[in-house]
């Protein structure tokens, strides 16, 4: 079994924080102001740990997997990318940064692979994610000429241990709540430009994960809200997290806790967009802001992903 396994990626080190951006803005280089502007926002958190997450993901899905299948009887061939010896094999591109998803698929050709599984470590479908991560894999394998199939997840928005996962999180604080009953709960997820969300399908998408969290605990009062919403000159889709808590103020919400769905991991947006500004404007409107702790690599969540990617591979069989 052999799986690409993606994610967005990030820079280890400041003096990689222009070309990272300028590959985000495919290969425009940011202005001078907006570098500055990024870089004031790693420097507020810290560092992300996005890159040790995702490496981490990696290996525990491939333990995973070999934890549930036969074992080769003889050695595997040696592979740069993540692995434990057995019959699974995970491959770590991004889609950002080093790893780049062309260099993982470059890894996989010359390993002589000739199926695999490829996942996003994001569970909704949007034109500006998951179709975006599928067309650098189309355009890699074609520059290499096709030398493997690979079938795509696309999208894990309902699955029952992922809501599970999210719904065990909320629980958490729950229990932080003054009063749980009157309290409102959030949902996130990055925003897209409008045109991108005109077929409905990634608001549709969060909104249903939110629905089942909502509807496994039984809360009350919950909605969904967007963040990090890209600095171009086209609309966005809202409402942004900040302007929700000024709506959930005026509706006289004293408590929110905030969940981001659509955000498995923890990293730069999370830290910034929800633990800084957002908690700032929630200080400022006099709300208590809590924030559900993400998946990461826990084996909640790594279990959903061992079952999804089992699932694509079992379609390769006769």
């Amino acid at each position: 079994m052999n799986v690409l396994f993606m994610a967005y990626g990030t820079p280890y080190q400041r003096s990689e924080t222009l070309p990272y951006y300028t590959d985000i803005r495919r290969g425009r280089p940011p202005t001078q102001e907006l570098l500055e502007e990024l870089e004031e926002r790693y420097r507020r958190i810290g560092r992300s740990p996005l890159n040790e997450i995702t490496y981490t993901q990696a290996v525990r899905l491939e333990a995973a997997l070999n934890a549930t299948l036969p074992l080769f009887p003889e050695p595997l061939a040696a592979s740069p990318g993540p692995r434990v010896q057995g019959p699974a094999r995970v491959y770590l591109g991004t889609k950002h940064w080093h790893p780049f998803i062309a260099e993982a698929v470059k890894a996989m050709a010359q390993d002589g692979v000739k199926q695999a599984v490829g996942i996003v470590a994001a569970p909704h479908f949007s034109g500006r994610s998951i179709a975006e991560y599928q067309e650098k894999v189309t355009q890699a394998l074609a520059e290499l000429g096709d030398p493997f199939e690979i079938r795509f997840v696309e999208e894990y928005y309902d699955h029952p241990g992922y809501i599970r996962a999210l719904a065990t999180r909320v629980v958490e604080q729950l229990w932080r709540l003054v009063e749980p009953q009157k309290a409102l709960f959030l949902f996130t997820a990055h925003s897209i430009p409008e045109r991108a969300a005109q077929d409905g399908r990634y608001p549709g998408q969060i909104r249903a994960t939110a629905a089942l969290v909502a509807q496994t605990l039984g809360l009350l009062h919950w909605d969904t809200a967007w963040q990090s919403a890209g600095r171009t000159p086209e609309p966005w889709i809202g409402p942004d997290i900040n302007q929700k808590l000024e709506e959930a103020q005026a509706a006289g919400y004293r408590e929110v806790v905030v969940t981001a769905v659509g955000f498995p991991s923890d990293h730069l947006e999370v830290y910034y967009d929800l633990d800084y500004e957002a908690q700032n404007t929630a200080q400022k409107l006099g709300i208590r802001l809590l924030r559900t702790r993400s998946l990461n690599a826990d084996a909640d969540y790594i279990e959903v992903l061992r079952d999804i990617v089992a699932r694509r591979w079992r379609e390769f069989e006769p």
